[in-house]
Formats: structure tokens, sequence, C-alpha cells
């Protein structure tokens, strides 16, 4: 790795870089690629160019993360750029190595363009990935020699590190080989599965639980809603993802039910003001949380609750959470909209449950469309009455 440090203000970057000598790079730290074109990887010469061009990056926003450190580097001599990453191959469901002499560049783009020009491995989950295969690797792709050495030995290491650390993507883009004959990592990104961050309490300030879902920082309430989760790690999934505005508060089954759910309540003119999935049983407690978050956002004006029979959620269990929530957050289900829309295991009883606390309740009598459609109308009532206002 070339030698860094990172600055989080003007002054700091030009005293850093100082001492790790000019010239150096300095690169916006914000968990996202792409950063060259979006200009937010400047050279410096010298300790006032440093503080000029970190004032700069620290004003900047790259795909929505607004940079608020600085990472600099010591400028290496580069005689060419490759690519290396690990990822998940979601299909064969075992880590994949991709690799490529074009480095530097989208690997999307490449692999339309010149996808003759990239390897790809799968990584044994039992066998694992040994040196002479990674050697294999990268001499088909055309490496001889010291590099062809050097390059082995970083795929080796990233291997290690990918399945120790329970990565999800490990990426070197470029893997770069220097004018003196090294090979460097001049850039990376790296992502860890979120259930196993328990084995890796090293990460916990490097790592932001739930982060892999977003494209953009997490608010607050969608990290507290991570928290949520996580108390209860083994038993069902409580996900929460804020929406700008919104009157609606939307609680529904993961997978295609809540999309359908999310996608009727916008096509009677609703306005969602989250979207939340919970699935797999969760506790009552997981569905407290959770419920309590959806209608802690400020706009609120009612909460939509809708799952399939498929959802394999036990309704009871779900209705007692969702009640409950109500209750705390002082929301009287006579003034306050609620419509809830459940089918499956223990579903009389949840219809029980809703009811005797006044929530319009709908059984697999109904359609999800059809509840959608009578929440967004009592939605527009409560607006046209000027209650909701």
């Amino acid at each position: 790795m070339p030698k860094h440090v990172v600055a989080r203000s003007p002054e700091e970057a030009a005293e850093k870089a100082a001492e790790l000598g000019f010239p150096v790079v300095l690169k916006a730290l914000v968990p996202v690629g792409k950063r060259g074109k979006a200009g937010a990887v400047k050279f410096a010469q010298n300790a006032q160019e440093a503080f000029e061009l970190t004032r700069e990056l620290l004003a900047m926003t790259v795909r929505h993360f607004p940079v608020e450190k600085v990472l600099i580097e010591e400028k290496i001599a580069i005689a060419q750029e490759w690519y290396l990453a690990i990822t998940i191959d979601k299909k064969a469901q075992t880590p994949l190595i991709i690799a490529s002499l074009k480095g530097g560049v989208d690997v999307e783009e490449l692999s339309q363009s010149a996808p003759e020009q990239i390897m790809t491995k799968s990584i044994d989950p039992i066998l694992g990935f040994a040196e002479f295969q990674a050697k294999e690797l990268w001499s088909e792709l055309g490496l001889t020699g010291k590099p062809l050495t050097l390059a082995t030995q970083a795929l080796t290491c990233l291997v290690k590190i990918f399945l120790a650390k329970d990565a999800t993507l490990l990426e070197i883009n470029p893997l770069v080989l220097t004018e003196n004959g090294d090979v460097a990592a001049a850039a990376s990104v790296m992502s860890v599965d979120d259930s196993a961050m328990y084995r890796h309490p090293e990460l916990a300030a490097m790592v932001q639980l739930g982060s892999e879902r977003t494209w953009r920082p997490l608010t607050d309430l969608e990290k507290r809603m991570v928290e949520v989760n996580e108390l209860d790690p083994y038993r069902g999934t409580a996900r929460y993802t804020e929406m700008d505005g919104g009157e609606i508060g939307f609680l529904c089954g993961g997978g295609g039910g809540s999309l359908l759910s999310f996608d009727a309540l916008v096509s009677f003119g609703g306005r969602p003001a989250n979207y939340s999935e919970v699935g797999g049983n969760p506790p009552e407690r997981k569905v407290l949380g959770i419920t309590k978050g959806i209608l802690a956002k400020p706009g609120v004006k009612g909460l939509f609750v809708a799952h399939n029979i498929t959802n394999n959620t036990q309704v009871d269990v779900l209705a007692q959470g969702v009640v409950q929530a109500l209750k705390e957050m002082g929301k009287d289900p006579k003034i306050f909209p609620v419509v809830v829309r459940e089918a499956g295991v223990n579903d009389e009883a949840a219809r029980e449950i809703f009811t005797k606390t006044g929530v319009e309740y709908y059984g697999d009598n109904a359609t999800i469309t059809e509840a959608a459609q009578r929440m967004v109308e009592r939605i527009k009532a409560l607006e046209i009455s000027g209650e909701g206002i």
C-alpha cells in the first residue's frame, strides 16, 4: 500500500502531507467508487496546494455522501494499472474473483466492451483458493516474471482477508505495478456482512451497519432502526429506509409484496414517508421498535400495514407490536388513520387485536391494492377536513 494518512481539516492536511512528503494524492474518503470521475481525487505539490485542495474536497458531496475526511497518499510512479476484486456470486453462492490487466476503469464498462480481458474464478467454500490457482489466473491474463509473482501474492492475501473478515466485497482498483517493479493497492473498497459483525469488534469503528442497503449516508432515524433490528439479529428482519416528505407510514412484508404495496399507495396518489419491511416472523419487540420509528418521523399522518400469507409471520404477534407502538406514541386509531391488510398464521387473532383498538382491518377477503386505495382515501379525507394539517 502507498504511505497514507487521513485529514479532517485543511490545516491538518497541509501538516500531514508535508510529513508524508510531496507530491501527494488527495482523495475524498467516502464509501463509493468513481471518485476520480466526480473530481474527488486531486494532486498537491506543496503544503499550500494541499490546504486549498483539501478545503475544496471537504466542501463536496460525492454521490450523495458529504466529504468529511480526506485520504492523503504518497504519489507513486505507476507503470501499469490492473483490476482485482472479490465479491459474492449470488447465483453460484460462492465468492468470485474478478481480475483484469485493464484497471483504473469501470469494470462494468470493460465487461461490455472487452469481456475477454476479464478473468473470473470461483473460490471453493471448502478447499479455498490455492496460491497455484492465483498464479494460473494472472498467467492466463498475460503476466510473467516478477509482476506475476507479486500479483499472485496480492491475490492470495486478498482471498485470506476476504474470508477472514466475512467480506461481501473487496475491490482494489487499481492494483498497480510501479515503475520500480513493486505492486501496490492504489485504491480499495471493502464491504462486510452485517450479520457477521459480532465476530469483528475490531471493525466496529469502520463499518456502518445497514449501509449496504443505501445509496447515501444513513439518517439518524435509519441508524436507530438498524439498532432495533440488531437487538434480535436471529429472529426476523426489520428494515427501514426514510423517504423525502410523505405522510403515510409504511410497514409491509419483504420482497414482492412490499413492492406491490408501495406501488399501490403511489398509484392512488399516496406519498409513503418510508419504505419498511418486516418478515421472517419477528418478535413483538422488534415490531414495536420499527413501528415506533415509522410513527416518529415528522409529518406522518397515518399508518399502512400489509402482508401476504407467504411472509410466514405470526400475524397476532405483529398485531401486538403495532398496537403497542400506537399506544406508546399516542396515536388513537379512531383519529389517526390506520389501515391493516393481513393474511397468514393466526390472522383471526390479529383481527381481534386490531379491531378492538379501532384499527380498520382487512383479511384475505381484500387485496393489498384495495387496502392501499382505502389508506389513501382516508389520508385525503383527513386533509380535506383539515385535521391532518
